[in-house]
């Protein structure tokens, strides 16, 4: 109980002190913005959004043309004269003449006429929807029923053909199921014409609304259901998953921002000297003081799904993604020597992790990678698909380990000689993983440090599996390797960088050789731990083999970290901490060597 009346103390003072930070010379600034905010949001909302607005230049003989056109912002019209033949002497993207389209050369007479084919189609369906019969006008509709695809990584390497071959053949083709005669529908389904006709003018606004189009898909309104007509028909498309980002990503991470700020404030302002000191554990403070932000973060991800009436099984899957913005917001607040190096680390890692998060969750409903990201089950849940206790653990592990890794490092490290250093960020790095290393125990700790960044490692190589996956081979395969040697060996040399740093034991080449087979030890460990996390139709795959293929049998793995983990300690142990660069990018090549080796029945 003492425990928690601290915890709940220390979050009330740092909601007083955060209350502090708005000074009333920028509470009515922010209050101008947000009122702009909301007018200019809602100026777009009615009037559009008009980036495209004459663009293209289009010439017409005749002004029935207009009906057409004539709604379209996107076209400037021009009156053709009649004694004109040369029609591209005029500059336009378009004209029509005689009934005939003729457009310019290049891609924006391309695009402008592709432009005037979907209105033309848009005026062709506003005239079908005016008829009496309007089975008549439209005699085809589709319930259309989207189904996941299939297709998945063992494709390649089980030597699937995805497509069919391109060469003729001789024989006509012969089906393999017996031949039975078709028996065509009845009818139409009963319906209510003029309540369709309704439907239909409902759906041809939302077509046209540039700002609903992207809006939309929060509310889950389909004004035909799952019913459409062919012209109506369209894949769909990843746009709502950038909503979905923008949506609920973007608020927790500037939320997280605030956390991030106010342990950069006690560190620079030296406001937290006064808090450290008092008899209460650093888990205490630390939470403590986190504990109003992970509040916030929650209530502001509970009004968003309220908003859109959304399932509150949405929740969870944004529950890691919120600790693991709190976690690197707490790990960048402690590290950064000033704003200016917190800004430029905070924008790299904000870019990398909305990547992690934005990449996979393109492929929701379409490929297994998309259960990489967490906003991908957040989609699953707003369209109604749901997930399933194994996909939650696989979108979520990585980043629940990663959270509790960097809290447990920072709450370590949370105390008044690591925060009030003024020591480089390469240098804090390694203060901080010196402090990992005890003396006793040290070989436990060098198994430990790397048991504890496989988490970090998995999530590298995952990222690069989603964005180089789909590059021809074999470039997106030797892409894909190399870059994942060169990941593990940085994470590996921070071993030998926590020994150097702890200066104890002593680098004798004797402890030079023990560290490298401990290493190599605990970062086999750490992969055949967390080997659940990593979806077996990936594991299995030729992209899996790239980043995975140390998992097979144990004494060759063992080997190969110990031995590249060596070059890097010898490199460390010959020339000094200087040349840890040079022993990395040694260690690197050695492994890519290795990972070719074996994967040459597939690269040539």
């Amino acid at each position: 109980m003492e425990a928690l009346s601290q915890l709940l103390t220390i979050a009330r003072w740092e909601i007083k002190r955060f209350q502090g930070t708005m000074s009333r010379d920028l509470l009515p600034v922010a209050i101008v913005l947000l009122v702009l905010l909301v007018g200019v949001s809602g100026f777009t909302a009615q009037q559009g959004i008009h980036l495209q607005d004459g663009i293209y230049r289009i010439g017409v003989d005749s002004q029935i043309y207009l009906d057409i056109i004539g709604g379209d912002p996107r076209y400037v019209v021009y009156a053709l004269p009649s004694d004109v033949v040369n029609i591209r002497s005029l500059g336009l993207d378009l004209s029509i003449r005689a009934g005939s389209l003729l457009r310019a050369n290049g891609d924006k007479g391309a695009a402008a006429q592709k432009s005037f084919e979907r209105d033309y189609q848009a005026y062709q369906d506003y005239v079908y929807r005016q008829q009496t019969d309007l089975f008549a006008a439209y005699p085809l509709w589709v319930d259309s029923e989207y189904v996941v695809s299939e297709l998945d990584f063992l494709a390649t390497q089980t030597g699937q053909q995805l497509a069919a071959p391109r060469q003729a053949s001789a024989t006509p083709p012969v089906p393999d199921e017996p031949e039975v005669d078709f028996i065509p529908p009845s009818g139409i389904v009963p319906a209510d014409m003029e309540i369709l006709r309704l439907q239909l003018e409902e759906e041809a606004a939302r077509g046209s609304d540039q700002l609903g189009r992207y809006t939309d898909i929060l509310s889950q309104q389909e004004a035909l259901g799952e019913l459409r007509v062919p012209s109506m028909l369209s894949p769909p498309l990843p746009f709502d998953t950038i909503i979905f980002i923008f949506v609920f990503i973007f608020p927790l991470y500037f939320t997280s921002q605030f956390f991030m700020m106010s342990i950069m404030n006690e560190r620079t302002l030296r406001q937290g000297e006064a808090l450290i000191a008092s008899p209460v554990k650093p888990i205490i403070l630390v939470f403590g003081k986190m504990l109003p932000y992970a509040i916030g973060m929650l209530l502001i991800v509970s009004i968003i799904l309220f908003s859109v009436k959304a399932d509150i099984a949405a929740i969870l899957p944004l529950v890691p993604v919120i600790l693991f913005f709190l976690s690197f917001a707490l790990f960048i607040g402690m590290v950064s020597r000033s704003y200016k190096e917190l800004s430029f680390i905070s924008i790299f890692f904000s870019t990398i992790a909305t990547s992690y998060l934005f990449f996979p969750s393109i492929f929701a409903n379409v490929h297994i990678v998309s259960l990489l990201s967490p906003v991908t089950l957040v989609v699953h849940v707003i369209d109604g698909t749901g997930y399933t206790l194994t996909d939650y653990v696989y979108s979520t592990a990585l980043f629940y380990l990663t959270s509790i890794i960097l809290f447990g490092i920072c709450i370590r490290n949370f105390h008044e000689e690591q925060l009030f250093t003024e020591k480089s960020l390469l240098d804090t790095l390694a203060l901080y993983l010196g402090t990992l290393v005890s003396n006793r125990y040290w070989y436990l700790s060098l198994i430990l440090i790397s048991v504890m960044t496989i988490p970090f490692v998995f999530m590298a190589q995952m990222m690069y599996l989603v964005l180089f996956f789909n590059l021809p081979m074999p470039f997106s395969l030797i892409l894909i390797m190399v870059l994942a040697a060169l990941t593990e060996e940085l994470v590996k040399a921070a071993g030998f960088v926590a020994l150097v740093t702890h200066s104890y034991p002593p680098m004798s080449w004797k402890i030079v050789i023990l560290a490298s087979f401990l290493i190599g030890f605990g970062f086999l460990l750490g992969e055949k731990l967390l080997l659940f996390v990593t979806i077996s139709q990936i594991a299995d795959s030729i992209f899996g083999a790239a980043l995975f293929l140390t998992l097979g049998l144990l004494w060759m793995p063992f080997l190969l970290h110990a031995g590249t983990v060596f070059c890097t300690g010898a490199v460390l142990k010959i020339w000094g901490k200087n040349a840890l660069p040079i022993g990395i990018v040694l260690a690197t090549i050695v492994h890519s060597i290795y990972n070719l080796y074996l994967l040459r029945g597939w690269v040539w």
